[in-house]
């Protein structure tokens, strides 16, 4: 295969779109959700990863959570994985990261990003699919599922879990 050959495959792959979040609690197990400005609905700190800076989609957490809300956390493990199908857009990779616990001090020091965010909450595990949107409720529901279980992250496809074979 020549160098052309080879650029013209690559330009000719499909093209998806990939996102990374942080899931952050309060100590009675509230989801810190934020409200962007340019969409409805309320999401988890997180955004675009910038893959053609050789970001990961843990940095791109960890990035945009810095961004968003002003904290700079380290995150702990790969709670989800969820493959969106869209009309009009390629699909979407999303991964959701354990952000932890944060402390009264923490929540104190958030700073929304003014450009992107309006405000801020926490809310109860089970209100979630009154605020997030589409897939995004069990999305974030699968993810508390396994930080629950601790036995891994959740496949996901449009924020279904994808069947386990048996062992």
């Amino acid at each position: 295969m020549t160098t052309n050959d080879y650029a013209a495959y690559i330009a000719g792959l499909p093209r998806v779109l990939a996102g990374a979040a942080a899931l952050f609690r309060d100590g009675e197990g509230r989801v810190l959700l934020v409200e962007p400005n340019y969409r409805e609905g309320w999401v988890l700190p997180g955004g675009t990863i910038e893959s053609d800076t050789g970001e990961t989609p843990r940095q791109a957490a960890r990035r945009e959570t810095l961004e968003e809300i002003g904290l700079d956390v380290q995150l702990g493990p790969l709670l989800a994985v969820d493959w969106v199908h869209g009309t009009g857009r390629p699909p979407i990779v999303a991964y959701v990261y354990d952000g932890g616990v944060l402390s009264g001090e923490q929540f104190r020091a958030i700073r929304l990003q003014e450009s992107e965010l309006i405000s801020w909450k926490l809310v109860e595990p089970e209100d979630l699919p009154t605020h997030l949107l589409g897939s995004l409720a069990f999305r974030v529901t699968s993810a508390l599922d396994a930080l629950t279980a601790g036995d891994g992250a959740r496949e996901l496809e449009n924020g279904r879990p994808v069947s386990r074979p048996a062992p």
